[in-house]
């Protein structure tokens, strides 16, 4: 049997790896019972009962009712306690922080909400994000917290939890993100691209994890998240879907980014926005332009609103970005060739207006065969998105990466789960 120093650094002895499947197997529901997992693993009678007292024992899982007989004695059904342990999420948006709570299943047991803009920089926004967080936990108990998950609207180092040169967070390149949350909730800390979280919570919603997928976010900024075969694909250093700032041609529009013809710059809710200025400068008098008139700051979701009711300006402004981002999603769909294709944030909103112009230009611009199962749908729009999201990644990361590594001691720890990574 290996000993608590050689399980604490991951060595993969029998033992532990038939103890850590297990407890997944129950955890995932794959297995709930001690006949199954001898079925699904191969173990005999009385190996399966002593790592299953051991899971038990460590306080993992836990003896629950009687399950169907198959002729003799009944079953006992085992439980995976996801009550023992709490995942924090934080999803900071450019204009937003939203924050969550969650068991070890994922399920949302609290989340709140806060308008934010995220160029008041990190030191603020972090401070802002904590007295969230402290309020939330506030109100759902001591439990232990045994994850924490920060989504970022911008370019992340997923190695270093650090967002690199985020064109819309002005001061938080290198930014130690993550040890600020460390600090403050003892806990190990996650940092990624929030597209990255929405596309994993995607995942969870279809209860599909061998997913093809791409999530595209339309908001005020753009990006997608991809999966593969239901790993997120992020690519050698973390930039893999920033497709906000590919180039747009024939696009002289100056980018928030400092470049020339960006993608954001033309079909993002902020380029929707100015443009609406520059019609109702120039002239317009629809409803836009009357609710400029009446002191209203515009906003990409009022031009969404004004689309659904008909209003000339913003369907046209709304098929012009849907027309270029069918443009940018069909190559994505040439070299990726996902099975869905999701399309989420603020300007997807506008719903059939929008989906129906992205699916024209995908499927006239992308290869037969890569369209020829494709599905392009909006998201649930369901505003605990990210927060489900957040919690899928702490789960894959706590019990399919790092669980060798940890489970000796019981809990995860930052220093025992991030430093031998």
């Amino acid at each position: 049997m290996a000993n608590e120093s050689t399980l604490r650094f991951g060595a993969q002895t029998d033992e532990v790896t038939s103890l850590l499947r297990i407890v997944n197997l129950v955890r995932t529901g794959e297995a709930t019972t001690r006949p199954e997992i001898g079925r699904l693993t191969g173990l005999g009678r009385g190996v399966v009962s002593q790592r299953v007292d051991r899971a038990i024992d460590a306080g993992f899982l836990e003896d629950a009712e009687l399950g169907p007989s198959s002729g003799g004695r009944a079953p006992r059904n085992l439980r995976f306690r996801s009550d023992q342990a709490r995942i924090v999420v934080c999803a900071l948006g450019a204009l937003h922080i939203r924050v969550g709570i969650t068991d070890l299943d994922g399920d949302v047991l609290a989340h709140e909400h806060r308008p934010w803009d995220i160029v008041r920089g990190p030191e603020a926004t972090l401070d802002a994000a904590m007295a969230l967080v402290d309020t939330l936990l506030g109100q759902t108990g001591d439990t232990p917290i045994w994850a924490v998950v920060v989504g970022v609207p911008g370019p992340v180092d997923f190695a270093t939890g650090r967002p690199v040169a985020p064109p819309i967070m002005p001061g938080w390149s290198g930014h130690d993100v993550r040890a600020r949350f460390e600090e403050h909730l003892d806990a190990p800390v996650w940092v990624d691209n929030d597209v990255n979280l929405l596309a994993l919570s995607e995942r969870a919603r279809r209860r599909d994890h061998d997913a093809d997928l791409v999530f595209c976010k339309i908001g005020s900024g753009i990006g997608a998240g991809l999966l593969s075969r239901g790993r997120l694909h992020r690519g050698a250093n973390g930039a893999a879907g920033d497709i906000g700032h590919v180039r747009v041609l024939g696009s002289e529009e100056v980018c928030r980014c400092g470049k020339v013809g960006c993608l954001e710059a033309v079909a993002s809710g902020w380029a929707l926005v100015r443009d609406a200025e520059r019609a109702i400068a120039a002239g317009d008098t629809g409803a836009l332009a009357h609710l400029r008139a009446e002191g209203e700051a515009l906003t990409p979701e009022m031009i969404m609103i004004a689309a659904s009711h008909g209003d000339a300006l913003a369907i046209s402004l709304v098929q012009h970005s849907a027309r270029i981002m069918g443009e940018s999603i069909a190559t994505l769909v040439n070299m990726f060739n996902p099975a869905v294709i999701v399309i989420g944030g603020a300007i997807a909103s506008a719903g059939e207006v929008y989906l129906a112009e992205v699916r024209q230009r995908v499927y006239e611009l992308a290869i037969p065969l890569a369209t020829r199962d494709l599905q392009v749908v909006t998201s649930a729009n369901d505003i605990t998105e990210p927060i489900r999201g957040g919690a899928q990644l702490a789960i894959e990361q706590l019990f399919d990466t790092t669980f060798p590594r940890w489970f000796a001691d019981g809990r995860p720890t930052a220093a025992g789960v991030l430093a031998a990574a």
